[in-house]
């Protein structure tokens, strides 16, 4: 299924799905524990949704749902395709599937059984782009980097992100990663992190927020000099002036940090800034909004590489240099796309020009980050197999871009609103940067872009990104993919004829001016309007400079002493004068530094940019000012010489004297530089030193690290192993016991130690209202059909005493007799875990009871015979009188014995009495006939007895017919003559 963005909401997403909180937990290794901790001390009624996220084997059923439902009274059910999304509900991902957010519904696709399937990230990346504020992600134990990204998406769409503690984790891989990242807003042990979720979601219900909403636009200002000293206190303290970022994007990184600090108030966070430089510093983090990713829109990758990089290629020859610059390069994935479009290129066309791309950002972390050229396996989920395989190598749980792409990439810091554009680039990228500045910005960074780019070169922005008004040297390649192609002559965007100068503004800003009501100041006073006139009508060009020989400030027209050189943008002196100059003022500037003390040159002839040749002297003067920084006035004072004809009569003797001294003072200027730069290079070289010791002790360190990890590693490949035949043991285990329990046919009923039903064999349904679902209730809130009110009193003793009890009861209508019997269950000797009672059925045993008590109270001889003529029940009179007979151990006419042989086997002359009593007896059996009756004699030794033999069938399959002899002797003889 394809992901869903915003664009596909209707415009209120409370008439379309679930507008609350969704909070999705995402876990791995170690996430059971830290699952069931969180759950156990979550409230049931935040009102919010929970999606929990898990690395899930494809072959392997999930027990979650199972598992989790013990730990809390929240329904927990296994997502289906485009399930709707509730209040107070846990929703689980099922194996083998991955998850995306839309409005009100979840929905699943089959995870590739091909490559890196990080399923936190992609769900987290769809939560914050559809929800926004609304997003809660919480990232618990697991190995790996998966959560990485996606909480950094969260974070940018203004959600809330949480973190469990790392050292209470079992695998802390997963947390630390988000942790690395600096957008977690809280970080706390799984149990402390339900009262954090609860304190963020009543700080601003979502509901509240919409309807503040509608009264108060959301990009209306607060106070405007409290912004003012927030912005204030960003430039000076975290060195970026964000007064040309758009006011809504100001307040709602301002107000997300308010609501992570549960600030309700716009000038107490403005008094936590104050006192908090960390604080500070995480708000101009979160104002630089890092979100990229390797091939972001592939079709604008493949439309950039199909009409701009192929035929550049082509059109380059043997020893050209492509340069490529990349402004707003985030954490550096972009930079490496690009980097990886022109080598592929390189290879299909046949042909390898030399390759250069600056990637510049304003935020040095990014810088750093992007340099090192590691990322996490979340980025590898981005990249084609092939890709990974030919420009990344694996390190552990991440990816290090190799030498052959790192090579052609320089990183350093850049200000696109304040620093001079590069020169002579063949494509610039500026995707999704643009988009956060205020029109006025926009224009000038534009500007400066279209400036560095060479003719027919190609500039690249974001989707949501446009020219604005600047449209002239500028066509359109693809208007669907922000394409474009210059053509004609740009304009330094920085310059300025107004006084000769070619900056506005100091290169390097100074502290904005607040009045005393935290208002910026923009009159400019008359004393310092007099004081520019004076050195624009009197003084000679200077340039101030700084301890590191960059240029501050420009006074006066030195526009013809500057230089732009090809390469990256710079403020060094010895970047922007010319060749003869630098030697000269690089020597002035040091010396100057060092003494502290104004020096003026010897004579020096230069080229200047108009072609014009000159004499110069130059002076240095040290400027004394309240800061820290050593700054030093670089003044150029030209000097008149003889004029042609003057020149022409002067022997040549005397010109090469005069050379001759131009080239010994030039020497001279030259040796004093090259003393200089030697002692700079002998200090930077120990500075190297000592820094190649630390690399090469962290290097000792780290391959040490390695190799724990890989033992680490390989003892949780075995552990692994080992839980996997103990789950395989379990899991046969179960299967057996469950497969007992339907055997046995006897109710069984488990409960732990707080009486919540823990388990139950299918017969226990009959006699207690139980379902799959009821595990984890309270026994006693389960009906029953048992009339036994001391159940829960019984196994509350049990559990006490840990002694068996047992009783017989009846059911509520009499018809069925139970015997009980509850015993405690233990894992180990001294701890009882729970109870079970066992529930079986005697209705049976008391009625064949019932029924012997009912045929001994009887005087005739009974006994009940199977279908195959076997003995089964006999009755008192039955055994009273085979005893009497001489049968007194009832071998001969007891239960057991086959009454048919009994009666074939005699050979006395009664033998024509018995096979009658066999005949008759065999024939009910068999059906032939419905009854059997017969008289016969059957005397003692002491007396005439006759007795009549009856035979009736008995219905079912265990008893085939009941025989009974009635002893008639006194109403036979009262009969006889």
């Amino acid at each position: 299924m394809p992901k869903t963005s915003k664009k596909d909401l209707p415009a209120d997403i409370k008439t379309s799905g679930f507008d609350g909180y969704i909070v999705c937990v995402g876990a791995s290794a170690g996430g059971l524990e830290a699952l069931e901790k969180f759950f156990n001390a979550c409230p049931a009624d935040t009102g919010a949704a929970f999606v929990v996220v898990q690395h899930l084997s494809p072959d392997h059923k999930s027990m979650m749902s199972n598992l989790l439902t013990r730990y809390t009274k929240m329904p927990v059910t296994m997502v289906e395709e485009a399930m709707p999304i509730k209040a107070n509900h846990v929703f689980l991902i099922p194996p083998g599937a991955i998850m995306h957010v839309s409005a009100g519904h979840l929905h699943l696709t089959p995870k590739s059984p091909h490559g890196l399937t990080l399923a936190i990230d992609i769900f987290l990346s769809s939560l914050g782009d559809i929800y926004g504020k609304q997003a809660v992600g919480i990232i618990l134990s697991g190995t790996g980097t998966d959560g990485t990204r996606g909480a950094v998406a969260i974070n940018a769409a203004g959600g809330f992100v949480m973190a469990q503690e790392p050292d209470s984790a079992k695998f802390d891989g997963m947390p630390r990663s988000v942790i690395g990242t600096g957008v977690v807003d809280a970080v706390l042990s799984a149990e402390e992190l339900p009262a954090r979720l609860v304190a963020h979601i009543n700080r601003l219900p979502y509901t509240e927020a919409l309807a503040i909403s509608k009264v108060i636009p959301y990009a209306a200002m607060p106070p405007e000099d409290v912004v003012a000293a927030i912005l204030q206190l960003l430039y000076q303290i975290g060195g970026i002036d964000f007064s040309d970022y758009k006011p809504a994007t100001v307040m709602r990184r301002i107000e997300r940090r308010m609501q992570v600090r549960q600030t309700q108030e716009l000038s107490a966070y403005l008094d936590l800034l104050e006192n908090d430089r960390g604080e500070v510093l995480t708000l101009r983090r979160e104002m630089l909004i890092s979100v990229t990713s390797f091939f972001r829109d592939p079709e604008t990758f493949e439309e950039l590489s199909n009409k701009v990089i192929a035929p550049m290629i082509a059109k380059k020859l043997a020893g050209d240099t492509i340069r490529v610059w990349i402004a707003g390069v985030a954490s550096g994935e972009e930079a490496y796309t690009i980097g990886m479009l022109f080598l592929e290129a390189f290879e299909c066309a046949g042909r390898w020009p030399n390759l250069k791309i600056f990637a510049t950002d304003v935020d040095p972390q990014c810088v750093e980050t992007a340099s090192n050229g590691q990322y996490p396996e979340s980025a590898a989920a981005e990249l084609s197999p092939e890709r990974l395989e030919r420009f990344f190598d694996k390190n552990g749980d991440s990816f290090v871009v190799k030498k052959e792409l790192r090579q052609c990439i320089v990183f350093a810091r850049h200000n696109l609103l304040s620093d001079p554009p590069f020169t002579k680039i063949d494509l610039v990228s500026c995707r999704n940067t643009l988009i956060y500045f205020k029109s006025a910005a926009q224009e000038r960074a534009l500007r400066s872009l279209q400036y560095a780019i060479n003719q027919n070169g190609a500039l690249l922005l974001g989707p949501s990104e446009s020219l604005a008004t600047i449209t002239e040297g500028l066509q359109s390649i693809s208007a669907k993919h922000k394409l474009f192609r210059r053509k004609g002559v740009a304009k330094l965007p920085f310059l300025d004829r107004q006084g000769g100068a070619i900056y506005p503004h100091p290169l390097v800003r100074r502290s904005p001016v607040v009045s005393k009501s935290g208002r910026r100041s923009s009159d400019v006073s008359l004393s310092d309007a007099g004081l520019a006139t004076l050195i624009n009508k009197f003084a000679p060009p200077a340039i101030m400079v700084n301890e590191n020989q960059e240029a501050v400030h420009l006074y006066g027209d030195v526009n013809v002493y500057l230089y732009n050189r090809e390469g990256m943008a710079s403020l060094e002196i010895n970047r922007l004068l010319p060749d003869a100059l630098i030697p000269v003022a690089s020597a002035l500037l040091y010396k100057a530094n060092h003494d502290g003390c104004s020096l003026v040159s010897d004579l020096v002839d230069v080229t200047l940019n108009n072609g014009e040749h000159r004499t110069l002297r130059l002076s240095v003067h040290p400027v004394p000012n309240e800061n820290q920084e050593r700054l030093t006035l670089l003044c150029f004072e030209a000097v008149e010489t003889k004029n042609v004809s003057e020149i022409a009569s002067v022997n040549v003797d005397a010109v090469t004297v005069e050379r001759v001294a131009i080239l010994q003072r030039e020497l001279a200027a030259t040796r004093d530089s090259l003393q200089s730069t030697i002692e700079e290079l002998e200090t930077s070289n120990e500075e190297l030193q000592a820094t190649n010791e630390e690399l090469m002790s962290s290097n000792e360190e780290l391959q040490s690290s390695n190799e724990e990890l890989q033992s680490v590693n390989e003892e949780m490949n075995t552990v692994n192993d080992e839980f996997q035949e103990k789950m395989l043991l379990l899991n046969r285990a179960h299967a057996d016991l469950d497969g007992m329990a339907k055997a046995s046919g006897v109710a069984t009923v488990f409960v732990d130690s707080q009486l919540l039903i823990t388990r139950f064999s299918p017969d226990a349904s009959l006699i207690f209202k139980l379902r799959d679902t009821d595990i984890g209730r309270p026994l006693d809130e389960v009906a029953n059909v048992l009339n036994y009110p001391e159940l829960m009193d019984d196994l509350t003793a049990t559990i006490k005493t840990e002694r068996m009890i047992e009783r017989e009861i009846t059911t509520l209508d009499l018809k069925k007799t139970y015997l009980v019997r509850i015993l405690p269950y233990q894992v180990a000797s001294t701890t009882v875990r729970g109870v079970v009672a066992t529930f079986v059925d005697v209705t049976a045993y008391h009625d064949v009871n019932r029924l012997q008590s009912i045929l001994d109270a009887l005087p005739e001889h009974i006994a009940v015979v199977d279908p195959a003529g076997k003995i089964v029940m006999i009755n008192a009179g039955w055994r009273r009188f085979a005893m009497a007979n001489g049968d007194k151990e009832l071998k001969r006419s007891g239960p057991g014995v086959n009454y048919l042989d009994v009666c074939q086997a005699g050979n006395h002359e009664d033998d024509a009495i018995a096979r009658a009593a066999a005949q008759g007896l065999r024939g009910v059996l068999e059906g032939s006939l419905p009854l059997f009756s017969m008289d016969y004699p059957c005397h003692s030794s002491t007396e005439q007895r006759w007795f009549v033999m009856n035979v009736a069938p008995v219905a079912g399959k265990e008893f085939g017919a009941v025989i009974s002899h009635v002893n008639i002797s006194g109403s036979y003889l009262q009969n006889t003559p």
